[in-house]
């Protein structure tokens, strides 16, 4: 790494006056050494460089923004910058401003930023703070998202992880269930959103961790939310289900056409499952839940999925839709005291399953690789 000679020397480079051939030489400099682990934690260690770098996201030559960004996009890829990002800098501000102009060019990656910056809950909290503080507020943050060509210089797609990483704490989520900004409606219609996988599972991730607010299930599976048909028909094919099972289910998802596609990511189709695994954890919301007779639609699903950690996910959710009610006491799962013997023994089996579905996995593609061999023979 640099000495301190030369990093006095290469700091001086990196200003908003120094001249435009030589700041440029300093940020891809300082770009490069972001490209690595060893060069991150030395740059951890240099909260004036971060500054610097921040400094410099307001320089005239796009050139040198554009690195400065890229920069400050792999160092918060590292948790261990998080923090020195936040507290050392003033990024969360200037973030904030530029993401609110609709013509910044590099709007996606202010997003993408804030959302590696919001991962873990301290600095998730830190964001969080950062946006109340400037009187923006997380209603902002939606409207922009939920606004189509808000920019039209960016996508501002990773505004939906931003926002799922949010709803970890429960202020954020207590903004999202408020029942009189019906924010949670304006964001279900993007559980279907084709043209990006990240502004779906974003949005998934959202509705997922609105749901551990279990006092609020009766609301989310009312008339007023509807939120069953927005989780299920990403999980639904075009299986032909009988007049009856139909005649069960919400009105979206009786009679599918013959080309309904399921959601093609094993991540968000998981997220959805949890989702509904979530909402069935209250007596009310079992109730509902088996009422709108979820369970074909899971049926065929559980025929369909290949991925051995949804199969795991979809088959939990089976057994709540099929199984007996708790006995009187445990009706509420969330609320329902585990001794810490059966919890070892819960963990230990989850880890075990895990372990198993790992190594199901790697036997299925080694014979998928011999398959293909003999294929060649």
């Amino acid at each position: 790494m640099l000495s301190d000679g030369e990093a006095k020397e290469l700091l001086s480079f990196l200003t908003l006056e120094m001249r435009a051939d030589v700041k440029g030489q300093a940020t891809g400099y300082i770009l490069g050494l972001t490209g690595n682990r060893d060069g991150c934690r030395y740059l951890q260690t240099k909260p004036d460089f971060l500054k610097a770098l921040v400094t410099l996201t307001r320089d005239p030559s796009i050139a040198i923004v554009k690195d400065c960004y890229h920069a400050l996009i792999n160092l918060s890829a590292d948790e261990t910058l998080h923090q020195p990002l936040v507290k050392e800098t003033d990024l969360l501000d200037i973030l904030f401003q530029n993401l609110l102009d609709p013509k910044y060019m590099f709007a996606d990656r202010i997003c993408t930023i804030l959302s590696n910056l919001s991962r873990h809950e301290r600095t998730c909290r830190d964001v969080f703070s950062a946006l109340q503080e400037q009187k923006i507020g997380l209603d902002k943050v939606v409207e922009i998202f939920c606004t189509e060509g808000f920019n039209k210089k960016a996508s501002l797609h990773y505004l939906g992880p931003l926002l799922s990483n949010l709803t970890q704490l429960p202020e954020a989520r207590q903004f999202i269930l408020d029942k009189d900004r019906c924010v949670i409606q304006r964001l279900l219609p993007y559980t279907q959103y084709e043209e990006s996988t990240t502004r779906r599972g974003g949005v998934v991730g959202t509705l997922r961790n609105c749901c551990f607010a279990y006092t609020h299930h009766e609301w989310l599976l009312s008339d007023a939310v509807d939120i069953l048909p927005y989780l299920l028909l990403p999980l639904a094919g075009p299986e032909e289900l009988s007049e009856e099972e139909n005649e069960g289910l919400p009105v979206d998802l009786q009679y599918l056409p013959e080309d309904k596609k399921r959601e093609d990511d094993p991540d968000i189709r998981k997220m959805l499952l949890e989702t509904l695994m979530l909402l069935t954890a209250t007596k009310v919301g079992r109730q509902i839940v088996k009422n709108k007779n979820v369970y074909p639609i899971m049926r065929e699903f559980h025929k369909w999925e290949k991925d051995p950690h949804v199969i795991s996910a979809c088959e939990k959710l089976v057994q709540v839709l099929i199984g007996d009610e708790p006995e009187a006491g445990m009706e509420n799962l969330m609320e329902v005291e585990i001794p810490k013997d059966v919890e070892e023994k819960l963990k230990e089996l989850d880890t075990k399953e895990q372990e198993q579905m790992e190594k199901d996995k790697q036997e299925s593609e080694k014979q998928s690789h011999i398959s293909y061999t003999d294929l060649t023979d």
